[in-house]
């Protein structure tokens, strides 16, 4: 450790060699993930007619987002642990670093807040557009339209960046540094942060008021598919001939991965908010916060996935997609 540096307390996953080889190998394998799943979605919606809708737009946006946490927020990660591991340790990831020009955490904090803001804030969005395709099914068309999607996406990200930056615009106590507990970037106080630390409250206020919203929403629009699936099944069994005008399956499927996806965000986003709490309140929470910052992250890779196991379609244009590489990797060998 530098002279004059803090010490740092021993975490479970820094102590030994073994371990550090194993964290690395963790981050190294989540790039891969995040890079895999996120850049096959994008292709699959931006190259194919049929997902190029409203919907598909938001899925685009929330794609975006978890892929900028693979490229920008873990390679950092993984270029501070290796260089550490070599020992190298680089003059930004010191705790008295946090005012040197240039600081790439200036950089890295930002953008993993304002995604995380973006992953939430899309999955509101996509929340209310199936809730109007399942409520209104006949005003879809023209309630949901690819402008004033585009118009919500855009103001999605405008907003959440500039909450992510609002700390270290608004508050002297706030300052961006590489936690070596937590492996990352992330916001620390300063010697004297007085009062202004609470501004950090501000983000789990915010994600938890879109995730209330979001269950909220969700639960709406469940209900009205179970009633609208209780309704035909009575009118099946009187006339057969019979139908009523209702959502589209693919819009009541749309609907449950939604749901699927508010779960596994609540999930990834609660040890965080819980943390962000805890250090207002004079907590350091050393292995808590290793484990906290990166259950969030590994939520990046997991919203690909959820769309893949959900959706047919998804599934069968990535096997074209990846068709041509499977087949180039087997003429190879």
């Amino acid at each position: 450790m530098p002279e004059g540096a803090p010490e740092t307390p021993c975490t479970v996953c820094c102590c030994t060699l073994t371990n550090k080889v194993l964290v690395l190998l963790f981050m190294v394998l989540l790039i891969l993930a995040i890079l895999l799943g996120n850049a096959v979605t994008l292709a699959v919606i931006l190259g194919t007619k049929h997902f190029r809708t409203p919907h598909g737009y938001l899925k685009a946006s929330l794609a975006v987002a978890d892929l900028s946490v693979g490229v920008f927020v873990v390679p950092l990660s993984v270029y501070a642990e290796t260089s550490i591991l070599v020992q190298s340790e680089p003059e930004w990831t010191r705790s008295d670093s946090r005012r040197a020009p240039l600081h790439p955490c200036a950089f890295a904090g930002p953008v993993f807040a304002a995604c995380t803001l973006v992953s939430i804030s899309t999955i509101f969005l996509l929340s209310i557009e199936r809730s109007i395709a399942v409520l209104r099914p006949l005003h879809k068309g023209a309630v949901l339209t690819r402008k004033r999607t585009s118009i919500l996406i855009v103001a999605s990200w405008l907003g959440s960046l500039v909450l992510a930056v609002s700390p270290m615009l608004h508050s002297d106590g706030v300052a961006l540094e590489y936690n070596a507990c937590s492996r990352m970037c992330n916001y620390a106080r300063r010697a004297s942060p007085g009062a202004s630390w609470n501004i950090l409250l501000l983000f789990p206020a915010f994600d938890f008021a879109l995730l209330g919203g979001t269950v909220a929403v969700n639960a709406l629009s469940l209900s009205s598919i179970r009633q609208h699936s209780k309704r035909r099944q009575r009118l099946a069994e009187a006339d057969a001939a019979r139908r009523v005008a209702g959502p589209a399956f693919s819009d009541v499927k749309a609907a449950k991965t939604i749901g699927a996806l508010t779960l596994a965000f609540a999930a990834s986003f609660s040890p965080i908010a819980v943390f962000v709490v805890g250090n207002v309140l004079g907590n350091e929470w050393c292995n808590f916060s290793f484990f906290a910052f990166w259950t969030l992250t590994t939520n990046s890779c997991c919203n690909a996935l959820v769309y893949s196991i959900r959706d047919q379609k998804f599934r069968q244009r990535a096997q074209q997609l990846l068709a041509p590489l499977r087949a180039r990797s087997v003429s190879k060998t």
